[in-house]
């Protein structure tokens, strides 16, 4: 077993996550391990307490307790990528070169695991290598049931420069939903705050984001502002709106709480939008009924970024999902027919 090592961490490892950091440094070392010793406050960053997520930046010192030698404990069966998932993540690549890969990601395929999620995309990333030693690197996420444009860093100084680019707002995201009703303005901005909703309970409360008044934000613990934009595309009646929405910052669940709290939610969005067709009196429910699916009706339609070395425009659009595309044909939406980024000024 290793003794307190005191590691200062270098600038091609700088923006990693301290965990993933780890464990590429100590690759017998578990996520379990880490965690506990983040909780126990054994693990610190010049002194102060973290958190597995914490990004790291070039000077800091990482407090490292001692580590069981390799072999010392059991380690965790990594699950064998199935042919038919190699096939899969494979087919949903919608760009490749040698700094970066762009997937449309499937509704349904978390992007990262947890304690109930043993297939996921960072699972499935050995299976994207094409010919390089390591895995690519995931520089953003989507939520679970949002389809769409994921970008992943084949190597390391890609992964840093594009995942300064996302936390510093050099992209530009445009997704497409289904929305219950159709918003007033047709154009707009939402800039309700977001604080994780208390409880750890089996309907995911602790995963769920409520919605503040932005007066209230600076004021409620563990709140931050957040802002949302939106334009309405095409209309069924009063029945439904396809929109597009920027995500201007970009936090957990950010137009799925924004839209519900507008009075609108995404079809499909049973956390965030009810499970009824209607709540008369409480404007609508996330279910349309009839020939709609169910399932959540958000897709990441485009993304835009500099490349990470060669610094040309990147702009990367993904086709949307079948249940979409089927409830986009119900309503006789023609998505070659909106243009690209309808924020846009035309005269500009």
């Amino acid at each position: 077993m290793s003794g307190v090592q005191t590691i200062v961490i270098a600038s091609e490892d700088a923006d990693q996550r301290l965990d993933r950091w780890l464990r590429r440094r100590f690759p017998h070392l578990g996520q379990g391990r880490i965690e506990k010793m983040c909780r126990k406050g054994e693990l610190r960053i010049d002194g102060g307490r973290v958190k597995p997520a914490t990004r790291l930046e070039a000077g800091q010192s990482v407090r490292v307790p001692p580590i069981p030698d390799p072999g010392t404990t059991p380690q965790p069966v990594t699950p064998r990528i199935t042919d038919a998932d190699a096939r899969m993540i494979r087919a949903a690549v919608i760009y490749r070169d040698d700094h970066v890969i762009a997937l449309n990601k499937p509704p349904g395929l978390p992007v990262q695991g947890g304690s109930k999620q043993t297939r996921h995309v960072d699972g499935l990333a050995a299976a994207l290598r094409f010919g390089l030693e390591e895995n690519p690197r995931l520089v953003h996420r989507l939520d679970k049931d949002t389809s769409g444009v994921l970008l992943l860093a084949r190597t390391r100084a890609a992964a840093s420069k594009l995942t300064a680019a996302f936390r510093h707002r050099a992209t530009r995201k445009i997704y497409w939903a289904a929305v219950a009703g159709v918003p007033q303005p047709r154009m707009g901005t939402v800039k309700y705050g977001l604080v994780k909703a208390p409880g750890h309970g089996k309907g995911g409360e602790g995963e769920k984001m409520l919605c503040l008044h932005p007066r209230d934000v600076d004021q409620t613990p563990g709140a931050k502002h957040a802002t949302s934009d939106y334009a309405v595309l095409e209309n069924a009646g009063q029945r439904t709106a396809w929109v597009a929405l920027v995500p201007v910052t970009g936090r957990t669940h950010q137009l799925r709480a924004h839209m519900a709290e507008f009075g609108h939610p995404i079809v499909g969005d049973g956390k965030y939008g009810g499970s009824g067709q209607e709540n008369l009196g409480d404007g609508w429910g996330a279910q349309l009924g009839g020939d709609v699916s169910r399932k959540l009706h958000l897709h990441a339609r485009s993304l835009t970024i500099e490349h990470p070395v060669t610094r040309a425009v990147l702009h990367l659009t993904a086709p949307m999902p079948e249940h979409m595309i089927r409830t986009w044909d119900l309503f006789q939406w023609q998505p070659n027919e909106v243009p690209e980024d309808p924020f846009e000024d035309p005269e500009t």
